[in-house]
């Protein structure tokens, strides 16, 4: 097995970060050793780094994308959507308060990868606290984070 990822990202993130997403994952998989890419459904930005991934696939078929499910597959029901090798749900032997299930399932994402992709052009809410705490583990090295906005704004100015 090798290093995993996770994805986080602005819910309205629009189309333009896609090359710099598709070169981070690509990157991520030649140079980092990355097979298991992990990510949520409630954004544009999760919807923009599935598709990244499936289409990595085509030229990495021993790579694996799976679906993160902040809420317990038996109270909102899923299928495994298609592209997807499966799906994750990390609270079985815990009790999660619905009004904390996706900001305490992403944390638990970023306690648990090696890798964070993220577009985070502000701070405030879900997105910001994720970075701002997936940093501070990086300072410890815990994780590795990549902001798509930061690379994005360097090759803009």
């Amino acid at each position: 097995m090798g290093a995993s990822c996770f994805f986080i990202g602005h819910r309205e993130t629009g189309g333009d970060v896609v090359p710099a997403l598709t070169e981070a994952v690509e990157r991520h998989i030649t140079d980092y050793g990355v097979t298991d890419f992990y990510v949520g459904h409630y954004g544009r930005f999760d919807g923009l780094a599935a598709q990244a991934v499936k289409e990595a696939r085509e030229r990495h078929p021993e790579i694996r994308l799976t679906l993160v499910l902040p809420y317990h597959p038996a109270i909102r029901p899923i299928s495994t959507p298609k592209g997807f090798d499966g799906t994750f749900y990390p609270w079985e032997d815990e009790k999660i308060p619905k009004r904390l299930a996706i900001i305490k399932t992403n944390q638990r994402m970023v306690d648990t990868c090696d890798y964070l992709i993220t577009y985070a052009y502000h701070f405030l809410g879900g997105t910001g606290q994720i970075v701002e705490y997936a940093r501070k583990r990086e300072k410890r090295g815990l994780i590795h984070v990549e902001n798509l906005a930061e690379k994005i704004r360097e090759t803009t100015l």
